[in-house]
């Protein structure tokens, strides 16, 4: 028998006949790449011609949450009276304020601040130099001198005596030292003001100068306390207090900014150690929040003083006829 022939390669196997020759895969790779390649160049042709109907937005436009008073915290559901006390001591408890006259801490500046979520921001700006009566004290003394004489409360007092507040006011109250008043500032980065002239002085007593150019500039903490700080030899206390009126809305200008509002919860829980306040971080916020609001215009305004006479040594008189109370509460809208 004989013995079988093995198929050669190119028969199919058990028939004897050529085997068709196999495709080549170079020849259909490079086909598929091509197909591949005429059908990405029409999806990217195919993708501008939609970007330019609906052309993708730029991530750099997208809406962003709006910074505002009102995110900081929830306003107050009423009217919130706050007594302001700037201190003429470097920091709270400091035995000796380094200042004039020398001795525990006085009031350099008394302000009343009215918040009310349903009106305008009130401020009462208070002579330091009023003549009062404060109990236990022989003869009428400065206004100003309460806060060294019985802190806090006794200038709370006075205040509500003189102004004619009705209880529980002032609600809160915020006592501001000269280093917390120049931290404050520097935490804002600086104040834009205007001091309306020219500003020198030197006392060696009390390691102080001020050196002030009138004109608008950009001012830090330190220039800041020279500014409000300064006495006009012929205005006197009536001038200190309009340079404070000046830095008061200075900074609350600063504060709108959205760049320092974003910063202002921070700013808060850092300067909460160097005041002394029975105001919680939380209700600040909720202050600054409402006395913030841009809408309505602060209303400013002083109590009427006689002019001063050298037979008072200083002190001021309410002009006749003034009687409480001399802070009335915005009309109802």
């Amino acid at each position: 028998m004989p013995a079988r022939r093995k198929p050669r390669p190119t028969e199919a196997p058990g028939t004897g006949t050529p085997k068709a020759p196999a495709p080549k895969r170079r020849l259909a790779t490079g086909r598929l790449l091509k197909s591949l390649g005429v059908t990405a160049a029409g999806a990217v042709v195919g993708m501008g011609v939609l970007g330019l109907l609906w052309p993708m937005p730029d991530r750099a436009l997208a809406p962003t949450p709006e910074v505002g008073p009102a995110s900081l915290a929830a306003p107050p559901a009423r009217a919130i009276t706050l007594l302001v006390i700037g201190s003429d001591a470097e920091a709270i408890g400091a035995p000796i304020n380094k200042a004039a006259p020398a001795g525990p801490a006085n009031a350099d500046a008394l302000l009343l601040v009215r918040v009310n979520p349903q009106g305008p921001l009130q401020v009462l700006n208070l002579p330091t130099e009023l003549a009062v009566n404060l109990p236990g004290q022989k003869g009428p003394k400065r206004l100003g001198e309460a806060f060294r004489l019985g802190g806090v409360a006794l200038t709370a007092d006075a205040v509500r005596e003189l102004v004619g507040l009705q209880p529980p006011a002032p609600d809160r109250y915020l006592v501001l030292p000269r280093g917390a008043l120049r931290d404050l500032v520097n935490g804002l980065g600086g104040l834009e003001l205007s001091p309306p002239r020219r500003m020198s002085y030197t006392d060696r007593t009390q390691k102080l100068t001020i050196d002030l150019e009138a004109g608008l500039q950009q001012l830090g903490g330190a220039k800041v306390e020279q500014l409000v700080r300064f006495r006009d030899t012929w205005l006197g206390d009536t001038g200190r207090r309009s340079n404070q009126q000046l830095v008061a809305t200075s900074l609350r200008e600063r504060m709108l900014q959205p760049e320092r509002l974003a910063k202002l919860p921070f700013l808060v829980s850092q300067l909460q150690p160097k005041v002394q306040t029975n105001l919680t971080p939380g209700e600040t916020l909720s202050l600054l929040a409402a006395g913030l609001d841009g809408s309505q215009p602060v209303q400013f305004a002083s109590l009427p003083l006689k002019p001063a006479e050298e037979k008072h040594k200083g002190l001021r008189q309410l002009e006749a006829g003034a009687t409480p109370p001399l802070w009335k509460e915005p009309a109802a809208p």
